[in-house]
């Protein structure tokens, strides 16, 4: 498949074209005529309307016509111009390093003009003056903004409430200038727990095409960012591919790139390759970025006795690095200029756990919690830049050890958005991990992470393919909104009210089309009765017609509604005549 038949294919049935049958975008108003945030409606057959988030973007709106080679409207342009506190200025030209290629040489030769993306690269746009353009800078000055409305929109809170919280520290918008494609959505513990899925590349496997079907199937399925991990050939050029046409927020490890760019041998990169990589990505519009400045040179030795190491890419080898020179990570040693370059582009640090866990028996040792405390610091300082921040954290952590995780960081972190990979609860089940980390993710969820990284079944097996794409986001949104309504987030326990009378009531389409894959929900209903008449049917095949314990519910209310009526209002009458007494269980003997 070519990158322009990405196109067709999302537009097949199944694919990320239209959506599954019986629901259909519509969209809440705002202040401003451009300010329209998409929702999911489902229309029941009892006439009821259920309204849901939606981060499919314009994939799923049969009135707009999308096309990968052209990208994405630009949503944001005119609220990013119309703040005057911006400029477009002549960027740093694509090189052939930034996709892995050399001019000349074994494996050489520019890149491939083919792949480019066809509408070429936009003149960046960045701060005027140097002052921070940051959703943090405008949340701190009382200003609501364009985004922040939006937002409040999609979480159904007061824009206030948006307001209130970044400017705390405490929820971050990740919103880059230079991606104006993007629908705005917020990560913090007051809001509706948020999924990441991971796509990228590998030395491997994989291509610019797949990555993009990839981006645009996780967000069909609920994904409310995706983070670019490629490590492979094409790094440039894939991201580029995937901001053009991603509607929401897009990180990157820009470490992966950096190390690239010098054939892999960590010891040789430095703060000047570093730096360039971070500015030719916030150039192209990279919304976070994960940034291993943690790992210090004297935590290292603290890894030595664990049961399987270092297994963070970015911290091992920025471990790596501080080893080989015996001189302290440039990472840390160069935040401060590193919050100036984010600042001016508005793109929100996600602080990496580099020593995080692999392992349940390595969970909460001296190692993770050593950086923790440094990533408490680094998160003071990005504030003080007027940088969004939010923490990343692990890993493999049995279920005891885990509510010590969100804790200490909140406390350490000053409540910043708290972004965790599962965690993993058991280490024994490779090709479920999605379930291991599902249970994990749930419970710190429901504890206050704001945003849950995804783990699909590949998970330390190989690369992730399209399906297995789908089945990492549908189990981390099961996790989500299970926190949801542990949580008691406004309207999360509508959905499931709305879908337990849909069973209740038999109502088959409704039950499918309010499920959060209602392909599988319909499929596996019509494997064993697919008629249409069984979906009327008030029965499934695991029951029969004569045992559904809802049918048979249904009868008893039925034949005894009446009985059931004046037994309530006998019991109602007894508590009313308990409560005159003066609630007394024992009441005086009378002669």
């Amino acid at each position: 498949m070519t990158v322009q038949d990405a196109h067709t294919s999302a537009r097949e049935p199944g694919g990320n074209g239209n959506g599954p049958i019986g629901w259909h975008k519509d969209h809440l108003t705002g202040s401003r005529p451009d300010l329209r945030v998409p929702v999911r409606r489902v229309h029941l057959t009892n006439g009821r309307d259920v309204t849901l988030y939606d981060t499919s973007g314009p994939y799923t709106d049969p009135t707009v016509d999308t096309d990968v080679r052209r990208g994405l409207a630009p949503l944001r342009e005119g609220w990013i111009t119309g703040r005057g506190d911006t400029e477009e200025y002549d960027g740093r030209p694509p090189r052939p390093e930034d996709d892995g290629l050399r001019a000349t040489g074994p494996g050489g030769g520019l890149r491939n003009l083919d792949a480019v993306f066809p509408g070429g690269p936009r003149r960046p746009r960045r701060s005027r003056d140097g002052s921070p353009v940051t959703q943090l800078a405008y949340a701190r000055r009382g200003e609501i903004t364009a985004e922040m409305e939006y937002v409040a929109l999609r979480e159904n809170v007061s824009p206030e409430t948006v307001r209130e919280e970044i400017a705390a520290g405490r929820a971050v918008l990740p919103a880059n200038v230079n991606h104006p494609e993007t629908e705005p959505m917020i990560i913090g513990k007051r809001f509706l727990v948020k999924v990441n899925a991971n796509i990228g590349n590998s030395a491997v496997t994989s291509s610019i095409e797949e990555e993009v079907e990839k981006m645009t199937w996780a967000t069909r399925w609920g994904a409310d960012t995706v983070m670019d991990l490629s490590t492979g050939r094409n790094i440039h050029t894939t991201r580029e591919w995937v901001l053009r046409n991603s509607p929401v927020p897009i990180g990157t490890v820009p470490l992966y790139q950096a190390l690239e760019k010098v054939d892999g041998r960590a010891e040789e990169l430095t703060w000047d390759i570093y730096k360039d990589t971070v500015i030719e990505q916030a150039e192209q519009g990279v919304d976070y970025m994960t940034v291993h400045a943690g790992v210090l040179l004297r935590y290292v030795p603290l890894t030595a006795r664990r049961k399987t190491g270092i297994v963070s890419r970015g911290g091992s080898i920025m471990a790596a690095w501080c080893l080989a020179h015996h001189k302290e990570s440039f990472l840390y040693e160069n935040f401060e200029e590193l919050c100036e370059i984010l600042a001016a582009y508005d793109v929100t640090f996600s602080l990496g756990d580099g020593l995080r866990p692999g392992s349940v028996a390595d969970a909460n040792d001296e190692a993770q919690f050593a950086e923790l405390r440094t990533l408490g610091e680094l998160n003071t300082v990005a504030k003080a830049h007027g940088v969004q921040t939010m923490i990343e954290g692990p890993g493999h952590v049995p279920m005891h050890k885990i509510k010590e995780n969100i804790d200490l960081q909140q406390e350490i972190c000053e409540e910043a958005p708290f972004y965790t990979l599962g965690p993993l609860t058991t280490d024994v089940a490779p090709g479920y991990d999605h379930i291991t980390s599902g249970i994990g993710a749930a419970m710190i969820a429901w504890w206050g992470t704001a945003m849950l990284c995804y783990v699909t079944p590949k998970e330390h097996l190989g690369l992730p393919d399209r399906d297995d794409v789908k089945t990492g986001v549908i189990t981390y949104k099961i996790a989500a909104h299970a926190a949801d309504l542990a949580k008691g987030h406004p309207g999360a326990q509508e959905w499931d009210d709305a879908l337990s009378d849909a069973r209740f009531e038999f109502r088959w389409e409704d039950q499918f089309n309010l499920a959060l894959d209602p392909d599988t929900a319909r499929a596996f209903h019509d494997e064993t009765l697919p008629a249409e008449p069984a979906k009327t049917a008030h029965f499934c095949s695991m029951c029969g017609p004569k045992f559904c314990s809802m049918k048979i519910s249904q009868d008893i209310r039925r034949r005894h509604g009446g009985e059931m009526e004046e037994i309530e209002a006998g019991m109602a009458e007894k508590s009313r005549e308990f409560a005159a007494a003066g609630n007394r269980v024992y009441l005086p003997v009378t002669d």
